[in-house]
């Protein structure tokens, strides 16, 4: 199981001081250079759609986590932005979104 960013300090820090990278779906922001397992924040605007939508693509994207984390090096803050374009989409093309990022910051091992 993959760990959790908690308070929202932990995601103000990860914005201010990780590097952003974008595609079509989703905005991904990583600080590397932890100690420990990467640790993963999720945010989905109101802009994305009502409350059903978001929990959707919430859960699309904590799945797609989930079963990537073992490719995933350790020690990094990511925290995954879905943009409005992902609305509708499946598991599919989420999961090929995140493994996207993922190479694009290094991560991928």
């Amino acid at each position: 199981m993959f760990e959790k960013l908690g308070k929202n300090s932990e995601f103000q820090k990860v914005y201010r001081n990780g590097k952003s990278k974008a595609n079509k779906y989703l905005v991904m922001y990583v600080v590397k250079g932890e100690s420990g397992p990467s640790r993963y924040g999720f945010s989905v605007s109101k802009r994305v759609g009502n409350s059903v939508v978001r929990h959707r693509i919430t859960r699309l994207l904590r799945e797609s986590v989930r079963k990537n984390d073992a490719q995933t090096k350790d020690g990094s803050r990511i925290v995954i932005v879905a943009r409005k374009n992902v609305k509708g989409k499946n598991f599919k093309d989420v999961d090929g979104a995140v493994i996207h990022l993922l190479k694009l910051h290094g991560l991928w091992k």
